[in-house]
């Protein structure tokens, strides 16, 4: 009898173990066919210029909305911006002319920024395309003049390494690792928006500057998907939760990183970065923050 059912139990551990190895090929399986993937997005001309208000302009849109330094390192030269025990290494790209941009023409880096597809046709990883996929030409262009006069930088990077755990949640999709993978790559290009303090205005630097990336599509806040358990949940930035805030109260949380009463806002939110904007921008995006609908807290 006891023969018997530690033989039962060989067994049901023996199929257990079959269980779980037969997932994990097929997680890798899965996501291997994803990073294979390639994307026919067709490359689209933009307006690159030498002209010192276009540099100007790129500049502010790499430092203060695009925020491009966050993954890419302050001299933009690439950087491990993830290198987790768990999930493992993103590495994103060398942007200067001593890496991507030394070798890419601009409609390729213009592909790469707004579709998160890279030379060879393959998706990048963690790219924000799903927001960047919102520049106009004029500014995307902008960016890529500006970048081009960035100084060289030579530096050897290591290549991903995403680990299972990583690897299941992207297969399940609750690490959105791909933005290729989401986005309407026939969609048209957005049309130039007049910059001004208007909500129009707002909405597009909302857009391209990630709040709803993070905040959600309602901008209602949550838990920002794929990140840490330890990551604090993005705030509701509709009337439901910052309606009592003032414009003045919005301009000193992103210039200063304090609410108005005080408490800091949490680094996660890239506060030093936005309160770059100037004045009119962060008018603009009062005033759009203003006009989207009231929502509880973490609809997103």
């Amino acid at each position: 009898m006891r023969n018997r059912w530690i033989r039962r139990l060989g067994i049901a551990v023996g199929g257990l173990v079959t269980i779980v190895a037969a997932l994990i090929v097929a997680v890798y399986a899965v996501t291997a066919v994803r990073e294979r993937r390639t994307y026919d997005v067709a490359l689209r001309p933009v307006p690159v210029s030498k002209d010192s208000a276009v540099l100007a302009r790129g500049e502010h849109l790499v430092t203060a909305i695009g925020k491009c330094a966050d993954c890419h390192g302050q001299d933009y030269g690439g950087s491990a911006f993830i290198d987790d025990p768990q999930l493992g290494r993103v590495v994103a790209a060398n942007i200067t002319t001593g890496g991507v941009l030394g070798h890419a023409s601009d409609a390729e880096v213009a592909r790469a920024i707004r579709h998160g597809v890279k030379r060879d046709g393959h998706g990048l990883f963690v790219m924000p395309s799903s927001d960047y996929s919102l520049f106009s030409d004029e500014d995307v262009g902008a960016v890529i003049s500006y970048l081009r006069t960035r100084p060289a930088v030579v530096r050897d990077l290591p290549s991903n390494n995403l680990k299972f755990l990583a690897r299941a949640l992207w297969t399940s999709g609750q690490l959105p690792l791909m933005d290729a993978d989401r986005i309407d790559h026939a969609a048209p290009p957005v049309q130039r928006v007049a910059m001004g303090p208007t909500p129009q205005y707002g909405h597009y630097l909302a857009n391209i500057g990630g709040c709803t990336g993070c905040h959600g599509p309602g901008l209602s806040g949550g838990k920002i998907p794929g990140t840490p358990p330890d990551w604090k949940p993005a705030a509701n930035l509709t009337p439901k939760g910052i309606g009592s805030w003032s414009e003045a109260d919005f301009r000193t949380a992103l210039r200063t990183g304090k609410r108005p009463d005080g408490t800091a806002i949490d680094s996660i939110m890239p506060w030093k970065a936005s309160g770059k904007m100037t004045d009119e921008e962060i008018t603009a995006v009062y005033s759009y923050l203003r006009t989207v609908p009231p929502k509880e807290f973490g609809n997103r």
